[in-house]
């Protein structure tokens, strides 16, 4: 596996191309920077023969830099491997399950070793799409990606397929060959704080009542001053579920408020029956959170030392460690080493398993890797 990166920063794309057999570019960027870019057209000068595969932002991740308003084009040329995309639009957020298992259906099962997913980050339930195609795909085949972002603004996000953007779309790209080695991690590193509550009334990843009381007029509460910022101020006080029948815990962010029905919509599933409670920023075991999620994504490699890795951060850790943001990826390249060519977003949610051979999950507010060699 070879790779390169190039960008598009104040007006003008940087950076050489010895790559022009690549076979998949993936792009990260600013819903006004892809306008602006054109990276559809900058990756089919660049790189002909590829696969353009991407989505809009809350930050671009080149290198161990964060970037706001860029596009970044990573190249990808496989030696013994090869991919494939299927893409899918979303009528409303009730077809996510659907529409993850028609991508999974629309994958030749033979030889498909690992399937990457960009979704739209505000149209769509990413608990009920990745269930779908978790659902649907060969056993064995792993699955990570993410949420398109649209920085703290929450209008609209995009997923990117060639010279396209479109909202309310969900693209997945299938890697094929038995050459390749996929390692993947997530984990978080937010606090809780307050007692367990149980959810008495939701729909889906609209939440209406904790504890038989108006949620979004409880959360306002615990938020104080901040309320009045949502759902923006959300990301920064996410919500922490107990998954049934285990200790482990997944984390929803808001996505919506609706003051008339006193409810929150969050970015995946909050069913009723579970215990939840509110978490809060620990800035040093954010950083640790991301360290940790690259040791365990190395780890299922043959070799530790990955050729690329994709990072999915969420959007309220960039919030939260803002001047720091950059230290969650450099803890990242200490344990990728300098060798491993390092891109990805800042995003509305987080898919992948927590640790190799678990079930695949929506997390909001982790750092997601995942590490490949060929």
């Amino acid at each position: 596996m070879k790779t390169e990166q190039v960008r598009w920063l104040d007006g003008g794309w940087s950076g050489a191309s010895a790559l022009s057999e690549a076979q998949l570019v993936l792009a990260f960027g600013s819903r006004s920077a892809i306008q602006s870019a054109r990276p559809g057209a900058e990756a089919e000068r660049r790189y002909p023969r590829a696969i353009l595969f991407g989505c809009s932002t809350a930050g671009e991740i080149d290198g161990t830099r964060v970037r706001d308003d860029s596009v970044v084009l990573t190249a990808i040329r496989f030696e013994k491997s090869s991919c494939l995309p299927a893409f899918t639009d979303l009528r409303t957020p009730d077809d996510s399950h659907a529409a993850g298992q028609r991508l999974a259906g629309s994958l030749p099962p033979a030889g498909l070793r690992h399937v990457l997913v960009l979704s739209d980050g505000l149209n769509v339930n990413g608990s009920e799409l990745t269930r779908g195609l978790r659902e649907a795909l060969p056993t064995g085949t792993s699955l990570t990606g993410g949420l398109a972002g649209d920085g703290a603004d929450f209008k609209e996000t995009e997923v990117l397929y060639n010279g396209e953007t479109a909202a309310r779309r969900v693209g997945v790209v299938g890697l094929y060959g038995d050459q390749l080695q996929i390692g993947y991690g997530s984990l978080g590193g937010w606090d809780p704080f307050g007692p367990d509550r149980l959810i008495t009334r939701s729909r889906g990843n609209v939440l209406f009542e904790l504890d038989g009381q108006s949620a979004l007029a409880l959360y306002k509460k615990y938020l104080g001053e901040h309320a009045s910022g949502l759902p923006a101020t959300g990301l920064l006080f996410p919500l922490s579920l107990k998954l049934p029948d285990t200790e482990e815990r997944v984390v929803r962010t808001i996505l919506a408020v609706d003051e008339q029905q006193e409810s929150m919509t969050f970015a995946g599933d909050v069913p009723e029956g579970l215990y939840a409670n509110f978490m809060k920023a620990n800035f040093d075991r954010l950083i640790d959170g991301a360290h940790a999620a690259a040791v365990t994504s190395c780890s299922s490699l043959r070799s530790s030392r990955p050729d690329l890795a994709i990072l999915i951060s969420c959007v309220g850790r960039k919030l939260v460690l803002k001047q720091r943001i950059e230290d969650e990826v450099e803890a990242v390249r200490e344990v990728v080493g300098d060798q491993a060519t390092l891109a990805g977003f800042y995003s509305y949610g987080e898919i992948s398993p927590f640790v190799p051979h678990a079930r695949c999950e929506l997390h909001n507010q982790t750092m997601t890797i995942t590490t490949f060699k060929e």
